[in-house]
């Protein structure tokens, strides 16, 4: 039986759901993914070695190695004068802001004032455990192998 391996082309499909089990994110087609191109979660990829097509597997991430702990200083106040963000300013919208030396950053609107804008630049999934159920659909193998 073939199984997958590092520097094989798979297609697999996943749910993750959240401690509580709430899906966050559900695959609807096939997604392709070269194992060892560390393009997703390095545990996630290290669980697709070895699988069959058509077996499925669970995947526990505890948060610090999904998308880490939830961190209180990442939650900060911003001058609403300052920003220069287009469209309505709505919590739990998102937001793109400028950071020192020109780098940008995604953050979630929590709280709007007069004055004030709270944001919050943690991963919307940090500090959270996370399970994936994944299915092996296919396999391809590096040409000349």
């Amino acid at each position: 039986m073939e199984r997958a391996a590092r520097g094989d082309t798979v297609r697999v499909t996943y749910t993750g759901t959240r401690e509580d089990g709430t899906v966050f994110d559900r695959s609807e087609e096939p997604q392709e993914i070269v194992i060892g191109e560390e393009t997703i979660n390095p545990a996630f990829e290290e669980a697709l070695v070895g699988m069959a097509p058509g077996e499925t597997k669970t995947v526990y991430l505890p948060a610090e190695e999904a998308y880490g702990p939830y961190r209180k200083r990442l939650v900060f106040k911003l001058k609403r004068k300052n920003l220069t963000i287009p469209g309505e300013l709505v919590p739990g919208g998102i937001a793109r802001i400028s950071l020192a030396k020109g780098n940008t950053s995604l953050v979630t609107i929590k709280e709007v004032t007069e004055k004030w804008v709270t944001v919050d630049a943690n991963r919307p999934l940090a500090g959270h455990d996370l399970t994936f159920a994944l299915t092996l659909v296919g396999i391809e193998r590096k040409s000349g192998e």
